[in-house]
């Protein structure tokens, strides 16, 4: 079986639980929580904005002088860590701080506001100048908003307890015959529908909490979030779980995590080119390791 070297939780994770992330376009399901207590589209602008574009005074911002960013309440790690956005740890929180250095924010000009991660996307006007929360870039959404370039691409995992038939699964077929679930309006739900096509529907939930707790009472056989995620609950919250194997959506495209910011937003080719400079200067990289650092290899499910 083909081995990835992929992304695991660095040591700081061991505080909050994880999310499932990625969300998508299914907001026609109805979470199941009878059993409990994101490939790319074309993100970003082709524009190169005059340097005079994107000085602070000249942004277009929610409010003047202050860079407004929104993500979910509770924010998980690896992303945010102690539930606190604030605090510039996590490789989500200090992606944005970066990029609001880069843009020529201090700390304290920058104001996080919790948004709902389905709200997020949806249609109209927004309460933040972009949102991070492990939001994929999909032409569905990019229909009602607009994200920036990809900051992080992730894979989706499979999640099952130690010693269950899943744990030795080889394959995305042989994944086919079991109950699986995931968190509504996720990238994890949409790879189990079509991706693996289960013969039975798969199981929905509000989020990642009650899809764990469902696996943990035996309700459904496994589980997919994006292999962050996996790694912090197989780590941290169900040491008897293990990470049974991962895949991309749509072959070998890599699914990617953007800024997202409201549909038209004049923000996005400065924010665009703060990304850029952060790639190329190595500190993207930097803080993909910090956070997400490269330690365990995770088999690809063929």
């Amino acid at each position: 079986m083909r081995l990835r070297r992929t992304a695991l939780a660095a040591v700081p994770l061991l505080v909050l639980a994880a999310t499932a992330c990625a969300p998508v376009d299914d907001e026609d399901d109805a979470p199941d929580t009878s059993g409990s207590s994101e490939s790319a589209g074309t993100p970003g602008s082709s524009d190169t904005p005059a340097a005079d574009d994107c000085a602070v005074d000249s942004l277009p911002l929610l409010e003047d002088g202050t860079l407004t960013i929104g993500t979910d309440s509770p924010a998980y790690e690896p992303w945010f860590v102690d539930n606190d956005p604030t605090n510039g740890k996590g490789y989500e929180s200090a992606v944005a701080y970066a990029v609001a250095e880069e843009l020529g924010f201090s700390k304290d000009q920058v104001t996080w506001v919790t948004v709902p991660f389905n709200t997020s996307y949806a249609p109209g006007a927004k309460k933040f100048d972009f949102d991070m929360n492990q939001v994929s870039i999909t032409p569905e959404r990019e229909k009602v908003v607009d994200f920036s370039s990809g900051y992080y691409s992730a894979a989706q995992a499979v999640i099952a307890l130690k010693g269950s038939p899943v744990a030795d699964v080889t394959s995305i077929a042989d994944l086919a015959d079991y109950n699986l679930g995931a968190q509504t309006g996720t990238t994890s739900l949409t790879a189990i529908r079509d991706v693996i096509q289960p013969a039975n529907e798969p199981r929905v939930f509000e989020d990642t909490n009650a899809a764990k707790q469902a696996l943990l009472n035996d309700q459904v056989d496994a589980i997919l979030a994006d292999l962050p995620t996996a790694f912090y609950i197989s780590a941290v919250e169900i040491p008897d779980s293990a990470i049974v194997g991962q895949f991309q959506v749509d072959g070998d495209d890599a699914e990617e995590f953007g800024m997202l910011f409201e549909k038209g937003s004049e923000l996005v080719p400065c924010v665009d080119q703060a990304l850029a400079t952060l790639t190329d200067d190595g500190t993207i990289a930097d803080l993909e390791q910090q956070w997400l650092s490269d330690v365990v290899d995770v088999p690809t499910l063929p």
